[in-house]
Parts: structure tokens; sequence; C-alpha cells
């Protein structure tokens, strides 16, 4: 395997390491080392079993913050993976690896960028931080939700953010994501009562009960909407009921479901309306909430401009502003008022046996990102 530029080489160092959530296996550490050496302070703040780091190099202007996850989630059977998925290779241009897209490949181009802008504008406007986590694809407990609670307690201020996750559908750079929808869940149990299917006036079957509520809550419009998001969605994951038995009437049933919603309603609006719906249908039930996060937006203007820019001068395609797929750790950076941004790699394989980028798209990312630099904070 021949190592062909300093991008590729950071890269397959950070996913040589097994850094399977919440463990960073070094990743941090690497990282810093390479950021201390242009001139970055490094504050470390673990929390739990999760290692985080900011960084921040300036002390005065808008600070344009690098955020991602050092973790990984497992790799599956190894023996179906092309190359041992800590053991990264190149072969026919594709860079194999787990981390390779989510997102080891976009921290390698973050750091290769911010040095090469460095070393041609030591003296640049503004600042420039870095905001890493172990925590991402795990519970985002004691992740990048704790260090945001850090930072907001002393009032710092980012008015910018890059998240690195794998943005890119056909082409690297043709999607920038500019918003996340919000994300919430409900775990129901509907209660009955316990009989035998021969004598059903005996018994109270949750099924038979529960079936029109959660009708209707699937075929519920909830909103439009808007010009940046997608109507909110309601999707039913999972059931349960029964004791397995042919002839006894379960007691109790299961569902869990999730929203994903717009900027037109919030998480009071959404909860009271499943309510009224379960009420409407007289059921003896609980629920269970789990609030994800709030839907953010980042409309066209500086940032964004300077990203658009960047793509179009690297990759020579005008890139789609898009809020689609699921949650980030963006959702909690925007909570500081932050304009945030998600741009990297193809995301078709993340998550996949065989996770794999083309090398070269790692090399184009890091000259995007460092374009967005110049964009926003070079000098005369």
């Amino acid at each position: 395997m021949t190592i062909t530029s300093p991008t590729i080489e950071l890269a397959i160092d950070l996913m040589s390491r097994p850094s399977v959530t919440p463990e960073d296996a070094g990743c941090q550490e690497l990282m810093i080392e390479r950021l201390k050496a242009i001139g970055f302070t490094i504050e470390l703040m673990p929390f739990g079993e999760v290692k985080n780091f900011y960084a921040k190099r300036g002390h005065s202007g808008p600070n344009l913050c690098f955020a991602g996850h050092t973790d990984v989630v497992p790799t599956g059977p190894i023996e179906q993976w092309i190359v041992p998925p800590f053991e990264p290779k190149i072969i026919d241009g594709m860079l194999y690896g787990r981390g390779a897209a989510d997102m080891k490949g976009s921290l390698a181009a973050m750091v290769t960028a911010v040095e090469a802008f460095v070393a041609q504008y030591p003296d640049h406007a503004g600042q420039i931080s870095f905001l890493i986590t172990s925590d991402e694809e795990g519970p985002f407990v004691d992740g990048t939700t704790r260090v945001v609670d850090s930072l907001m307690a002393r009032n710092e201020a980012i008015e910018w953010c890059i998240v690195g996750e794998p943005s890119s559908t056909n082409q690297l750079g043709d999607i920038i994501k500019n918003g996340r929808r919000g994300s919430f869940s409900g775990a129901l149990t509907v209660h009955g009562k316990q009989g035998h299917v021969a004598y059903p006036h005996l018994a109270q079957n949750p099924i038979h009960l529960a079936t029109p509520a959660l009708d209707e809550l699937a075929n519920t419009h909830w909103d439009n909407g808007n010009d940046f998001f997608p109507p909110t969605s309601f999707q039913i994951s999972n059931i349960h009921a029964g004791t397995g038995a042919t002839n006894v009437v379960p007691g109790t049933l299961e569902a869990q479901f999730n929203f994903r919603f717009s900027s037109e309603l919030n998480f009071d609006l959404l909860k009271a309306r499943v309510i009224a719906i379960l009420n409407k249908h007289q059921l003896n039930y609980d629920v269970d909430w789990t609030y994800n996060g709030l839907p953010f937006l980042t409309r066209p203007g500086e940032l964004v401009d300077a990203m658009v820019q960047a793509v179009e001068s690297t990759v020579n395609i005008t890139p789609t502003l898009s809020t689609s797929g699921g949650t980030s750790d963006g959702r909690f950076i925007a909570q500081m008022g932050t304009q945030v941004v998600e741009l990297g790699p193809i995301n078709a394989t993340i998550h996949q046996l065989n996770e794999c980028v083309e090398a070269a798209s790692l090399d184009q990312l890091s000259t995007i990102y460092e374009r967005i630099l110049i964009n926003l904070f070079a000098t005369n």
C-alpha cells in the first residue's frame, strides 16, 4: 500500500486504532499532538468513560469549529471484510477500514486542512477550534452534549461549525447538510387483561384495543414541512404482545414509535397530539418519552456561501442544501446559537461491512476545508 498524501497517512493512522464506542484508542492524542504543534490550546474534557477535547487557536473574531467523533461502530463479522477492519488498506483506489467514511477520513482532512491554512496564514483573522468526542455512535450522554453544556456555562461562543459527518451521496460535496430534523421516541404500553382465548368476555385484548389508535397515529398528517424540511414523519418501529401461546389473550401490548419532525412543530405539540389520540380511543396506557433533539437550520449566508464556493472551486459541482437523514451531534452545538453545517465523504458504506471511501476524495475534502478557512479568515 502506498501512502500518497498527509491526509491519507493520518486517516490510516486513525483508522488503525480500534476505537469502538466509547473507546478512543489514542485517536485524540494523535490529533492533539498535531494541533499543539501549530499553536492550538488544548482543553481535555473527559466525562465518565468518554474522552472529549476542545482545542482553539486565536483570541478574537468569529469562531469556526470543526466537530467530529473518533469512535466507530462495531465491525460485524471480521471474516466478511476484504481487509481486517482496523488494518486499513487501499485497494484499486478505495481506502477500506472501519471509520473510513464515518468519520476518521473527515478528521484527517480537517487536521491537514488547518495545518496547511495556518502555514500559509499564521496571523489569520478569527478563531479556529475543534470539538472532538468518543461518544457519538453510542448513548451520546457524556460526549458533545456535555462539552456544549460546559462551554455554554462559561459563555464560550462558536459562531460557525462544520461537522464532518459523511453528507455526500454520489460525489464528494454534492450534498451539504444545513440542518437536521428533530427526533423523539415513545415507548407505549397498552394495558388489557390476560385470559383464555375461548372466553374473550373475561379478558381485554390490548392488541384489539390498541390497533385503531396505532392506525390513526400512522395515518395522521402532522404538518406540511417548509422550504427546508420535509413533512414530519411518524413510524412504529417495534410491537410486542403475547406469551407465545396461541390460546392466551395477552395482558399488555408494547409499541415503540419515533417522530422525525420539522421546524413547524415541537416536542410538546406532538406529544399533546399523541396523547389526545390515545385518550380518544379510551386506552389504559403508559408512555415513556425519549427526547433526542430539536430541529436546527442554518440558512444561506456567510458560512454556507463560503462552503459552496469551496466545493465549486475544488470538485466543480454546486452542492445541494439538504436537511434529510438522521440526527448528528450538530443538534447539541446548535443550542449555542451556532450556525451548523455538515460536510463529509460519500456515505454509501457507513456502518456496513467493508466500509470504504475513495482515497483521493479525502485529499479533495482537505482542500475544501482549507478553502472554507481561506474564504472566511484569510488576510491580505
